[in-house]
């Protein structure tokens, strides 16, 4: 799967979901978040992420570092991030692609407890034009 991950992806839809997999609420980001996803053929990746309506959440979500696909998973390596509480660490996520569709699913602790997101990205056109 590596060398299809290769390229920018702009975030569609950025949720937490429940056991049955349907979303809550808008999302940690608010119902229409703007982001881009950049996997490099050389092993690096950048996240930049944003909500488009003033809200009580985070007003941006952003880390570079480093990718790899390992058993089915993406890891990312965290260098630099505007959390520095992720700086260093790495983060597993299952990744599923779907022709130029990418949904990755994965586990964080929100508040104390275990929480499932899951984002959906979709391959961007030339130049950063849609398809």
């Amino acid at each position: 799967m590596s060398a299809e991950l290769v390229g920018v992806w702009r975030l569609e839809a950025f949720h937490d979901v429940d056991e049955a997999g349907l979303p809550i609420g808008d999302g940690p980001l608010g119902p229409a978040p703007e982001g881009m996803l950049v996997y490099t053929r050389d092993g690096h990746v950048s996240v930049s992420m944003m909500p488009t309506a003033p809200g009580p959440g985070p007003t941006y979500m952003g880390y570079a570092g480093d990718w790899r696909v390992a058993g089915g998973q993406v890891v990312h390596h965290i260098r630099i991030s505007s959390r520095p509480d992720w700086i260093g660490v790495e983060q597993t996520r299952d990744a599923e692609l779907d022709g130029d569709v990418l949904t990755v699913r994965a586990t964080r602790e929100v508040d104390a407890a275990p929480r499932r997101r899951v984002l959906v990205w979709r391959r961007a056109g030339s130049h950063g034009r849609e398809r």
